[in-house]
């Protein structure tokens, strides 16, 4: 049995689920000729294993009948994987009623494709599977992009407790620190010091007539009158 290993290709990795040698040999060579990179297996449970491994996007041409597990039961326990990566589903197979296309798709399947199947019909729809993991693999990274500039937006969110007197805040870990220290671990903001108008009134000013300086003569560079 393959052991369970972490996929990952820099090509379009295309999953080959065929018991029969023959057929996967034609359509490794088929699907290789037109740029994927192409995995095999001769089993249900091998098929699952690579699936359940895989860390980028795959497309599966999974045959309905094999040994050990049916390419329907390969679809359905592939759909239960949490946090699987964009997986595209093609069952391959001689059914084609419409009760056993209903049943294919019921379990997971994506697509469906009836054996003798035209070779050029064939890539259009492992192109088309392509597309969509390619696409649900670029939405997820952008909506992880936007879950975290979410998360930072709101890091400064909600109700921070802080000092009548001293003005610094209580963090989440019960201890207090400066305004500029919070704020600086909780965002990108950068503080340059300066003194306002009315603490340079009623602060500064005294401080300087006590020294015997005259203010309107002293007035600090960073001062803000």
């Amino acid at each position: 049995m393959r052991n369970r290993s972490v996929i990952c290709c820099i090509y379009m990795i295309v999953l080959v689920a065929d018991d029969l040698e023959v057929n996967r040999k034609l359509l490794k060579t088929l699907l290789a000729a037109d740029g994927y990179d192409v995995i095999e297996a001769s089993n249900g449970t091998d098929a699952l294993e690579i699936l359940q491994g895989a860390n980028g996007p795959i497309v599966g041409l999974i045959d309905w009948e094999m040994p050990e597990m049916e390419g329907v039961e390969v679809c359905r326990q592939t759909r239960a994987i949490a946090d699987a990566p964009p997986i595209y589903l093609i069952l391959l197979t001689v059914r084609d009623s419409k009760q056993d296309i209903v049943t294919g798709l019921q379990a997971g399947a994506n697509d469906y494709i009836t054996k003798p199947f035209d070779k050029t019909e064939l890539l259009a729809r492992v192109g088309i599977g392509k597309q969509m993991v390619t696409l649900q693999e670029s939405l997820t990274k952008h909506v992880d992009e936007l879950k975290e500039a979410l998360l930072n937006v709101k890091q400064l969110g909600g109700l921070l407790p802080i000092c009548s007197y001293c003005k610094k805040i209580r963090d989440d870990q019960n201890y207090w620190q400066q305004v500029e220290s919070y704020v600086g671990k909780h965002s990108e903001a950068k503080f340059s010091h300066s003194i306002c108008p009315q603490c340079y009134e009623d602060i500064i000013k005294p401080q300087m007539v006590q020294l015997g300086v005259d203010p309107d003569e002293q007035l600090p560079s960073n001062a803000a009158p």
